[in-house]
C-alpha cells in the first residue's frame, strides 16, 4: 500500500507509460520535475494534465515520498503552464482526486488545470 492507504503504484498506468513515450501525448511543457499536457475529453477551453516524474499514487503519497527539490519543481512547473496558458488574468482552477471516492481515474497523482472561460461552483451539490 502507498502511503495514503491507496494501492501501490503501477507502473503499466496509462500516465506512466506517457512518460516513458509508449503512448503520446499533446504536451504543453516538459521539464526534470514535471510533464503537462491536454487531457484527451477535455472539460473547459483549456483543460492540462500536469504529471511529477515519479512513481507516485496521490499527493499524499507525493508529499511524504519525494524530495523537496521535486516538490517544488512540480508545482513551479503547474505555476509555469498557467501562465504559458494565457490563465492567470481570467483565473483557473487546480483539481487532484485522490481515490475512489474523488474520482481519480488513473493511479499516478495528477494536477487537472482548468481554465478558459467561467467556471461553476466548486463541488455540485446533491
Amino acid at each position: 500500500m502507498s502511503v495514503t492507504g491507496l494501492p501501490p503504484y503501477d507502473p503499466a498506468n496509462v500516465f506512466a507509460r506517457i512518460l516513458r513515450g509508449e503512448i503520446p501525448c499533446r504536451k504543453v511543457h516538459e521539464d526534470e520535475w514535471a510533464l503537462a499536457f491536454h487531457d484527451i475529453n477535455p472539460l473547459t477551453p483549456t483543460h492540462v494534465l500536469v504529471i511529477p516524474k515519479g512513481e507516485w499514487v496521490s499527493a499524499a503519497d507525493f508529499h511524504a515520498g519525494a524530495g523537496t527539490e521535486a516538490i517544488a519543481g512540480f508545482w513551479r512547473a503547474v505555476g509555469a503552464v498557467a501562465k504559458a496558458q494565457g490563465l492567470e488574468e481570467g483565473g483557473y482552477r487546480l483539481l487532484a482526486n485522490m481515490g475512489p471516492d474523488a474520482g481519480q481515474e488513473v493511479p499516478h497523482f495528477h494536477v487537472h488545470l482548468f481554465g478558459g472561460r467561467r467556471l461553476g461552483a466548486m463541488v455540485p451539490r446533491g
